[in-house]
């Protein structure tokens, strides 16, 4: 019995030797991460650390989407129940850390909207790949909470922190030839070229020395490490942002496709 056999949401086939491929998949949802694929996400890098025949990972989604970002359901769960928040804070962390502790290589290939837990694992996998016409965008604020997650860990490291508070404050978004510009993803391609592209940097790293690729990849993440202090104040304050009013009304706006009235500014309208 395969370690991936109990994963419904994240796909998982062996593409060549010691190369796994691991397929987010919610469909007509844009492989958006509900419950059930947050917490698969949270857990899945253990199994793979642990699995002798898997040296490379590629990291992407079904039907030409990466990940749609959070599930406003989950959101709706996560403001009225504890037990809920405190779990899926948790597994927020989990997913951090474990994509930046699995010593394999992981490669991920972008295509549409990156959005939510499924960008936090694109970002902080090892070599980014995105379609040129990729969709990148962090909209905790525009729900109403604070820019946790991977945000704060990886943003300003790869973009500086001018663009990385642009980028994180405003929900502005990004396209994949624009993050690659700004150093936010590895490379960009077209989008019939991008997973051929991750498939061929897998069958590089592959072929590399196991030892050497691993304990750079440990080494360089420790600049990561040594952000984890930031990384757990952001995550703690973005849970604390779901027992606060402006959540429910960033819920409620994209629930009925409109501009968030948030606090004061609410009151000017």
């Amino acid at each position: 019995m395969s370690a991936y056999d109990s994963y419904e949401y994240l796909l998982t086939d062996m593409v060549e030797d010691g190369i796994l491929r691991v397929t987010m998949h919610s469909p007509g949802r844009l492989n958006a991460a509900h419950a059930g694929m947050h917490t698969e996400l949270a857990k899945i890098w253990r199994d793979i650390d642990a699995d002798p025949d898997v040296n490379v990972v590629i990291l992407t989604g079904s039907d030409g989407a990466f990940s749609a970002g959070g599930d406003l359901e989950l959101v709706k769960d996560m403001s009225e129940n504890f037990d809920t928040l405190t779990r899926v804070w948790k597994e927020a962390r989990d997913l951090v850390y474990g994509v930046i502790n699995c010593e394999k290589p992981i490669i991920s290939a972008m295509e549409g909207p990156a959005v939510g837990a499924g960008l936090a694992a694109g970002l902080l996998a090892d070599i980014s790949i995105a379609a040129k016409d990729a969709r990148i965008i962090d909209g905790h604020t525009r729900l109403g909470v604070a820019a946790g997650d991977h945000a704060a860990i990886i943003w300003p490291l790869l973009c500086g922190m001018a663009k990385a508070k642009y980028h994180l404050m405003l929900c502005e978004s990004v396209t994949g030839e624009e993050a690659e510009r700004m150093g936010l993803v590895s490379l960009c391609v077209e989008q019939d070229q991008v997973q051929e592209k991750a498939l061929e940097v897998a069958r590089k790293l592959n072929r590399g020395s196991k030892t050497a690729l691993r304990w750079t990849k440990y080494s360089l993440n420790n600049w990561l490490r040594m952000a984890g202090p930031t990384f757990d104040a952001s995550l703690a304050l973005e849970f604390m942002g779901f027992n606060g009013p402006d959540v429910r009304e960033g819920r409620a706006s994209l629930v009925e496709k409109r501009r968030p009235q948030f606090g004061a500014a609410a009151e000017t309208r």
